[in-house]
């Protein structure tokens, strides 16, 4: 890691109760980083704690914090910028499938500020003293979609193409200062493979190939980090979608995988 952990600092994981968030929060936690693990869900998050703390011998604390309220995001900014955080995993996210002008726009609106404004709020919490310090690392989750102009998952798109954006921006104010940023991009990502009569509408079209390993993602994730990797690109769907943002026409790309999203949102 960019820092060696301390008993006085702690690594802040958000979105915690699942996926790659949890399984950052252990990886951390294996690396002997004391975790502070944040999600909606404060019953999975007190179970995860006490597994690292019986497994890893580090401290791990939870907020069960809805970071898609602007409020409750203020209060643990505030919270946060009174602690050493030596790393953020900026993680939690939610997205849609389908036009919006058929969505719950509320639930579209909470998308964003869940993941454009806290990861905004976050990371500004915590980056002033990780310069003052001169040391620090900040993943942050965006996606291959952020790349591309995306029908039938617009917001998601937009959301993180902000992240994607931010992140990389933000490297090139912090070079020399200590501070990493790392851009996590990752594909089809579960922990493990549901039987046939569990598997959702993404299960069912994407094949079990183009899936990674969760426990992988978050191991891949933090090495970049501790090298200062600009970006980290896991698994082959996510590797392709990249190169399809960044170097095929929008005109042409933008149907077809337009045309897929809205295959989700059907069976959403």
């Amino acid at each position: 890691m960019p820092v060696t952990p301390r008993n006085t600092a702690r690594a802040v994981v958000t979105g915690a109760s699942s996926g790659i968030g949890m399984a950052l929060a252990r990886e951390l936690a294996r690396r002997g980083h004391s975790v502070v693990l944040v999600a909606r869900r404060g019953e999975i998050l007190e179970a995860l704690a006490t597994e690292i703390r019986s497994r890893f011998d580090v401290d791990a604390e939870v907020r069960a914090v809805d970071l898609s309220d602007l409020d409750a995001v203020a209060v643990l900014c505030d919270e946060l910028r009174g602690q050493e955080i030596s790393v953020l995993c900026n993680n939690a996210g939610i997205a849609t499938f389908g036009p919006v002008a058929d969505a719950d726009l509320d639930y579209e609106r909470a998308q964003v500020r869940l993941n454009a404004n806290a990861v905004h709020d976050l990371t500004l919490a915590v980056l002033p003293q990780m310069v003052e310090r001169g040391t620090g690392g900040i993943l942050m989750v965006g996606s291959a979609a952020g790349n591309m102009a995306i029908p039938n998952n617009a917001t998601y798109a937009a959301t993180k193409a902000f992240v994607n954006t931010f992140s990389e921006s933000l490297r090139g104010e912090l070079k020399g200062t200590g501070v990493h940023v790392t851009l996590l991009a990752p594909g089809p990502v579960r922990t493990a493979t549901p039987s046939p009569d569990e598997q959702s509408i993404v299960d069912k079209m994407v094949p079990d190939f183009l899936w990674h390993s969760s426990d992988k993602v978050a191991e891949l994730s933090l090495d970049a980090l501790a090298r200062n990797k600009m970006r980290i690109v896991p698994g082959t769907l996510s590797k392709a979608m990249s190169v399809a943002g960044g170097y095929s026409p929008r005109a042409v790309v933008a149907p077809i995988v337009g045309h897929f999203y809205s295959k989700l949102g059907e069976g959403d």
